[in-house]
């Protein structure tokens, strides 16, 4: 059953980032080229506007140190993003992380499931102005394996966002994709998010 508590906003949320310690040191052996990312295309549909993509930037976005969904993303060097947006209030971006070595980026899925299921509990010690719901969609068949969740916040004056997250491993390499918009869940598009996510952890490699 989803879990409803009182949270924080989801878009003003401060929360440090969480360093996972040497086993998830940056990998001596890393590849030197980029990994496979996402396309405009490749993202749920949009009813009135399209999707352009930004080119893919090094590191990991200054400001996921602060989302306390994705604690586990924050401090790897071997990391690279890129964001995506529509003309409207619809926006993703896709974060993908080399590790040394599989048992690596194992821990680190283990870590953001933690995160995600874990979230809506520090969103309301952050702001006990806003209900949060997560709810877990299920895993997806590719690869070493995805997780879809989707999380939900609605303030004491209205305001609702709704995000859908996944996590997803090709060997070492672990992708995490995240699509925003206002609204609720029955404005998020689970379905095409899957495919998405099936789409972003196969062009890994």
């Amino acid at each position: 059953m989803p879990k409803r508590t009182r949270a924080g906003a989801l878009l003003t949320i401060a929360a440090a980032g969480v360093a996972l310690g040497t086993a998830l040191a940056a990998p001596a052996n890393a590849a030197t080229t980029t990994p496979g990312f996402l396309a405009a295309g490749d993202l749920p549909p949009h009813p009135s506007s399209s999707w352009t993509a930004d080119k893919v930037a090094v590191g990991v976005p200054e400001d996921t140190e602060w989302d306390t969904c994705l604690r586990a993303l924050p401090g790897h060097e071997w990391a690279w993003h890129r964001d995506f947006r529509t003309d409207l209030d619809t926006t993703a971006r896709q974060i993908t992380v080399v590790l040394p070595d599989v048992r690596s980026a194992t821990y680190l899925m283990s870590a953001l499931d933690r995160d995600i299921t874990s979230c809506p509990e520090r969103i309301e010690g952050a702001d006990p102005e806003t209900e949060a719901t997560v709810k877990d969609y299920g895993k997806v068949s590719v690869e070493e394996g995805a997780h879809v969740y989707g999380l939900h916040t609605e303030t004491s004056w209205g305001a609702t966002d709704v995000r859908l997250l996944a996590a997803g491993r090709d060997g070492r390499t672990v992708t995490v994709v995240n699509w925003g918009q206002m609204g609720g869940f029955e404005g998020a598009p689970v379905k095409a998010f899957k495919k998405t996510t099936v789409t972003a952890v196969n062009k890994l490699h």
